[in-house]
């Protein structure tokens, strides 16, 4: 069996796309994947490193700058044409998109070559990529039930949940000591998200600074663009930094709360994992799609909502530290996400898909 698979741009892409991998390498004998990404963004290093096929294809996001983009229509048309070639060459199965810019061009081209295409969307409000190439798609996959309104398709829409839950059910714990934590003290993970956030560093700054008294620890992961310069700044002992946390569902399992972004795939395994969690969305993404994400749970109790613009240290503080030692809150949060859940997410997509190819 062959598949092709293409995602790009962000972790909320590449990881739902590599569960989706994992699930059919679990599930067929014999499997070949080619990855179509980006030339320069981070899945053209990390797909290669698993040993997959990788098509790197160069093609940018449509922005307001007139040549640009004209310059992007001939790289676009081009891109499909190398997708075509692929395509004749190897004759996939399935073509699965999951997201990012850089899905056009191949589901285009597997549109044109008339094989099977199935789409993910793990936002509650869809990725401008998938809108746009949801028409060619057979099967489009859904993280939200919400979702679904937005798609304007003859093709078959399924609320599939989001694949990555499963994912971080399987991933190790990570050892306390082995980070430089201290086993007997609770422990609260602040996760900035994978590309980091500026502003939300800013904001946490000073309760960072507050914590010399407390009887927790953090673990702080700040984002590779921003560890350099937020290292700087003498934190009490208390505090833990980091750059990047690989396989970060082994944290989580380690963690008695969670403050994080609202990207689907984290608060999919925040879900998945049973974490008490605060989530401030980030403001800076498009149709503000993670506050909509985080709103779908918070309005049933899964979550802790916060918004970045009303947060204040005194704030932060009192957050942390009433879900912290609210025993009662906790457990009320974790059986409300057992409720939500959608664990064999992977399974389902790939039992769905084999229906279409079969």
């Amino acid at each position: 069996m062959k598949i092709f698979v293409t995602a790009g741009g962000s972790m909320g892409h590449i990881n739902p796309a590599l569960a989706i991998i994992d699930e059919f390498k679990k599930r067929e004998k014999n499997v070949e994947v080619f990855y179509f990404g980006t030339h320069n963004r981070m899945e053209k290093d990390l797909i290669p490193k698993l040993g997959y096929t990788y098509i790197p294809l160069e093609v940018y996001g449509f922005s307001k700058n007139i040549l640009l983009d004209m310059k992007n229509i001939r790289l676009v048309k081009k891109a499909i044409t190398v997708c075509r070639e692929w395509i004749k060459k190897e004759h996939p199965d399935i073509v699965i998109g999951v997201g990012g810019y850089v899905t056009y061009p191949v589901v285009v081209a597997a549109h044109k070559e008339h094989i099977p295409i199935f789409i993910h969307e793990q936002n509650s409000i869809p990725g401008k990529s998938n809108k746009m190439v949801s028409r060619y798609a057979d099967l489009i996959g859904v993280t939200f039930e919400s979702s679904k309104k937005y798609f304007k398709t003859k093709g078959k829409i399924i609320y599939t949940g989001h694949p990555c839950g499963a994912w971080a059910l399987k991933t190790p714990k990570k050892k306390k000591q082995e980070l430089g934590l201290d086993p007997a003290k609770r422990l609260v993970t602040v996760v900035a998200g994978s590309q980091g956030s500026g502003s939300l560093n800013d904001k946490m700054k000073d309760y960072l600074m507050s914590l010399k008294r407390k009887n927790y620890e953090i673990c702080y992961i700040t984002g590779k663009y921003h560890y350099d310069e937020y290292r700087q700044n003498k934190f009490p002992k208390n505090v833990h930094l980091f750059p990047y946390m690989d396989e970060l569902p082994g944290l989580l399992k380690i963690s008695d709360i969670v403050l994080s972004r609202a990207g689907a795939g984290s608060l999919f395994e925040i879900l998945a994992l049973k974490v008490p969690s605060i989530i401030i969305p980030s403001p800076n993404v498009a149709n503000n799609h993670q506050y909509y994400n985080a709103l779908e749970l918070a309005k049933k109790d899964c979550i802790y909502l916060l918004e970045e613009s009303t947060i204040t240290t005194a704030k932060i503080t009192e957050s942390i530290e009433n879900l912290l030692n609210n025993e009662e809150l906790r457990l009320k949060l974790k059986v409300n996400m057992d409720k939500e859940d959608v664990q064999e997410s992977a399974s389902i997509i790939y039992e769905k898909i084999k229906e279409l190819i079969s």
